[in-house]
């Protein structure tokens, strides 16, 4: 099934390829101006392996795809575009054994830029383990 802006939803759910495949990203939902990605807990990203809790880059990772697929959903079509600035702050650490999800909502499109915030947790959205704010240019029509 094609949603509105024109992806398999059926086919993004578990096929996502290169880096965000072997980081386990998934997609979970999208709206307007919203998407919202998810990969569970692999002791592979464990900071230390004597705590298992989980390095900063597997959820920069995360925040950044789903980022950027926010913005899909925003302008209603694919179009190529790079990460411009990515500032991310860690509220907590993740604690292992438990799933990552981020929820990024684009809230300002330009010609050129696309800004979106994001919010990255693990179980409970009102207790982050990071936010976000960045911007993307677009690359092409």
């Amino acid at each position: 099934m094609t949603d509105e802006i024109g992806i398999d939803i059926a086919n993004l759910k578990g096929r996502f390829t290169g880096h965000s495949g072997e980081l386990g990203q998934r997609y979970i939902a999208h709206g307007d101006d919203w998407a919202e990605l998810a990969f569970d807990y692999d002791p592979r990203f464990a900071m230390m392996a004597s705590n298992g809790v989980l390095a900063s880059g597997p959820i920069i990772s995360l925040i950044d795809s789903a980022s950027g697929l926010s913005i899909i959903a925003k302008i209603k079509r694919m179009r190529p575009l790079a990460t411009l600035d990515l500032r991310i702050d860690y509220l907590r650490a993740a604690p292992p054994g438990r799933p990552i999800t981020a929820r990024a909502t684009c809230y300002r499109v330009t010609r050129n830029v696309a800004f979106v915030r994001c919010e990255a947790h693990d179980g409970d959205p009102d207790d982050l383990v990071a936010l976000s704010m960045s911007s993307f240019f677009f690359t092409g029509d």
